[in-house]
């Protein structure tokens, strides 16, 4: 992938947006657009909400939101993983100190 940016137009709410990307990317950003103008649409349907910018704003909340919570829940997994590997060791034999578990994310 070269650093070179290129511009790429996305659609978000009905408005043009010209955005500079890496070359690569183009399918990732347009998908973000994707979900973006999607969770605008949703904020701006339940009609509580007034104006492009507050709509932005809320559906930026519910994204980062959501993704904390998977966050959280990713980390309680792991945790939950390392436990259950110490145990698993400790039936073996094998020590139960955690050694062979990766970082959070990867595959053993």
């Amino acid at each position: 992938m070269s650093d070179e940016s290129i511009p790429v137009t996305v659609q978000i709410l009905d408005k043009d947006y010209r955005i500079a990307c890496t070359a690569g990317d183009e399918q990732g950003l347009m998908e973000s657009a994707r979900l973006l103008d999607k969770r605008m649409r949703e904020v701006r349907q339940n009609g509580r909400v007034i104006g492009a910018d507050r709509i932005a704003v809320m559906a930026a909340l519910n994204v980062i939101f959501e993704l904390m919570q998977r966050t959280t829940v990713s980390a309680a997994d792991t945790a939950r993983l390392v436990r259950l590997q110490d145990r698993v060791e400790g039936a073996l034999g094998t020590g139960g100190t955690t050694a062979g578990v990766d970082d959070p994310g990867k595959s053993v």
